[in-house]
């Protein structure tokens, strides 16, 4: 890759990122890519080039994934420290966030080694935000709709830290736990366990009307809000049945995939663990019963010999 040419301009940090804070008034170093523009802190050019490096990559899987087009030039902002992100974003569960009006994704780069986050999947994640919203053109749709497309498109990775090896819809199924979509529309929990499930939900979601109705499906939906409809009639347009009617097929869907049974395989080699933890408790419970009893036998044939 061809080394590219840097510079420092205060200015265009102040213009470009109206979302960042006030106290982050330091100058960022700029490095301008193919289709893409790249901002990160001192000493990080090494960070720069791998995201300039990765980004023609990252846009054209994209592209392709979903069949449309990123014609703009966004910007990857690249934070060196979590403290400095977390207070950019808000919380300390976030990895990363876009800010679609300025064209612009900030990343915490400190946490792209915590797997299974990567640069390459972080941005991809976040390109496919600002590329829906640039789509959409004013278009409104529902939180976990877009949460959803972006985990789809980028391996099914979100922008929260969560325990991956451990998802939390299967309980929730079991346990009658779902939230329902209604409550994802506009915003998603502050709290750790529910936002986790709340990425989980939107994420399965997604991927139901793509094996259900087909990629299709969903580009046709894009394409109606595009167009002005509804968010409830750009569903009724494209899949034939109701928002109703969709969540209920997919909480049905659910329930058959998603059994004790399943549950239980699931988690068998936790399950043998416990067994074997209890086991091992059970025979030092009746091992040490044993000695008392042998102990106090031998304490009163000694009482009556003497």
């Amino acid at each position: 890759m061809k080394s590219p040419s840097a510079y420092f301009i205060a200015a265009v940090c102040l213009i470009l990122l109206p979302a960042l804070p006030p106290s982050f008034s330091r100058t960022l170093q700029v490095f301008e890519g193919q289709d893409v523009r790249v901002m990160v802190e001192e000493p990080m050019k090494g960070a720069a080039a791998e995201a300039l490096d990765l980004y023609p990559g990252v846009k054209e899987g994209l592209e392709r994934k979903l069949g449309l087009k990123v014609t703009f030039v966004p910007t990857v902002v690249l934070i060196k420290e979590s403290r400095t992100f977390r207070d950019m974003a808000g919380s300390d569960l976030v990895v990363a966030f876009a800010v679609p009006e300025e064209k612009i994704m900030v990343i915490d780069y400190s946490r792209m080694t915590l797997s299974p986050f990567t640069l390459r999947v972080t941005m991809e994640h976040e390109l496919c935000h600002l590329l829906l919203h640039q789509y959409l053109k004013g278009g409104r749709i529902p939180r976990w709709f877009e949460e959803g497309i972006a985990q789809w498109v980028s391996e099914g990775i979100g922008e929260v830290i969560m325990d991956y090896q451990n998802p939390r819809l299967n309980e929730a199924v079991l346990a009658g736990r779902i939230i329902p979509l209604r409550a994802l529309s506009e915003s998603f929990p502050v709290d750790r366990e529910a936002l986790a499930l709340a990425y989980e939900q939107s994420l399965s979601v997604v991927s139901y009307m793509v094996e259900r109705y087909g990629l299709e499906s969903i580009l046709n939906i894009l394409e109606a809000v595009r167009e002005g409809n509804p968010w409830e009639e750009a569903v009724w347009g494209s899949l034939g049945i109701s928002l109703l009617d969709l969540e209920e097929g997919w909480r049905t869907h659910l329930k058959k995939r998603f059994t004790w049974f399943t549950y239980l395989a699931g988690h068998l080699y936790q399950i043998l663990f416990f067994l074997a933890a209890v086991a091992l408790i059970i025979g030092f419970v009746r091992a040490d019963r044993r000695k008392r009893a042998y102990m106090e036998q031998e304490e009163e044939d000694h009482v009556s010999l003497s």
